[in-house]
């Protein structure tokens, strides 16, 4: 009986170690960015409003400018042609896509995109373009070959996404494989054939993450992507996009420009930063974007005199940082989303604050995105509620960044900390020690940025 017992014993712990959960640790992305995108900055081109003409040919023209300022990744609005039925404006949103196969003639041709591309290579850049998978126009050609591939309302009709006012454009239903298979064949054509890089793409969460995870699967295959969605959740970043919306940042940064907010506003998003979401996560800061500068204001607008510390804050804070069309000519026009209308080129002081960000974000690897670059460790300071102060080092060395975000000029003190040691401010080229005796004086929304090396 005793060794009955004991067999018995013996085969439950058996079966026990065979059923045991494997608590390895893994790293929670399993995509691989490429590497031209570990110290990326965006740059976004609605074609239609970035040159008088509007076309990609007269984009070419600007894109040593761009380089030479920094950007690495071109954002091409949508590009393909724009549906008539229930139009909006006389031009219409490029987000209602007639066909996904082809190139609307208001930018060019084919040829016209292909010559952008090879171009934006040569000057060691890359070009995603925007990608709009939940839906069609009316008068998309999909609509009569595969009326089965649309959502219906309850009366069974076709209908716009629910809740939103998005008349010009119907939902396409996920739940049919051959929509798939043409949706995952369109983004492999302008890859294959056209030569981009990658995708951002629209409202990417009204759209099953399944989808996404075997799109990128096979866009590797071809040639190293980036997916930007546009959405603001951990989970994409597993298995299908290197980048989302850093919606909490945005929020945090204009409440506090209203002055409805103070610093602690961060103090809840930079937490659940750390805590909650995949060091390797790209997470898009910005202070423009179409959308925002369409319907909520421009970024001066918004910012007022808190928009040169966004921007500081968005460059040396962890995420990919975005420039939109004509911000580096300080645009102050809320530009048509429906109508031509152009960027009122201008040469602006805030043109010299973009590129020595972009410099310190290349040549300081500290700063570089995701799991390349270094956390950002908070440095306590006297005055809290106003005052956004930490450092990101690495063993290259790095900076101490403190951010005054508020009206009022301040003098903090900061005591012990990861901080101590002796710094290049990066605007003025002054040297600064810090220890736990200095005091240092901000005016209202100022910022310094210390750079240090190892």
């Amino acid at each position: 009986m005793i060794r009955f017992l004991a067999a018995a014993l013996a085969g439950l712990v058996l079966a026990a170690c065979a059923t045991a959960p494997d608590y390895t640790p893994e790293p929670y992305v399993q995509i691989t960015h490429p590497d031209w995108t570990r110290d990326a900055v965006i740059y976004q081109i609605n074609t239609r409003q970035f040159t008088p003409e509007g076309t990609f040919a007269a984009a070419q023209e600007q894109l040593p400018r761009l380089a030479e300022m920094g950007i690495d990744i071109l954002w091409l609005m949508p590009i393909h042609p724009i549906g008539e039925e229930n139009r909006k404006g006389s031009l219409g949103s490029p987000y209602s896509v007639k066909d996904y196969r082809a190139v609307n003639p208001e930018f060019g041709t084919v040829d016209d995109l292909k010559a952008f591309v090879d171009e934006a290579h040569s000057l060691g850049m890359h070009v995603i373009l925007d990608w709009v998978a939940n839906h069609t126009a009316w008068d998309n050609w999909l609509v009569e070959a595969h009326p089965d591939w649309y959502e219906r309302d309850w009366k069974g009709d076709f209908r716009p996404t629910p809740w939103w006012d998005w008349s010009d454009i119907i939902d396409l239903d996920y739940s049919n494989q051959p929509l798939r298979e043409y949706m995952a064949e369109s983004m492999a054509y302008w890859v294959r054939e056209v030569g981009v890089d990658g995708f951002r793409c629209d409202v990417a969460g009204y759209i099953p993450l399944d989808f996404w995870e075997d799109v990128r699967a096979e866009l590797d295959t071809i040639k190293p992507v980036f997916m930007l969605a546009e959405w603001d959740q951990r989970d994409v970043h597993a298995r299908a996009f290197d980048a989302t919306y850093a919606w909490g940042w945005k929020d945090a940064m204009q409440a506090v420009a209203r002055g409805e907010a103070n610093a602690f506003a961060f103090n809840g998003y930079y937490s659940g930063n750390e805590s909650a979401w995949p060091a390797d996560a790209y997470r898009m800061v910005y202070t423009a974007n179409h959308d925002q500068n369409s319907w909520d204001g421009t970024a001066p607008e918004i910012y007022g005199p808190a928009y040169e510390a966004a921007i500081v804050l968005s460059f040396t804070g962890e995420g990919i940082p975005l420039i939109y069309n004509g911000q580096e000519a300080f645009n102050e026009k809320r530009l048509e989303f429906f109508e031509k209308d152009p960027i009122e080129w201008r040469e602006h002081p805030i043109e010299d604050l973009f590129r020595a960000l972009i410099d310190l974000k290349t040549e300081t690897p500290a700063l570089w995105n995701g799991a390349a670059g270094a956390r950002m460790v908070h440095v306590e300071n006297d005055m809290p509620e106003k005052l956004l102060s930490f450092v990101r080092k690495d063993e290259a060395g790095g900076v101490f960044v403190v951010l005054n975000l508020s009206p009022e000029s301040l003098t903090a003190s900061f005591g012990a900390g990861p901080h101590h040691g002796t710094y290049r401010d990066v605007f003025s080229g002054d040297i600064a020690t810090f220890d736990s005796d200095i005091r240092l004086t901000l005016p209202a929304w100022g910022y310094r940025v210390y750079l240090t090396s190892n």
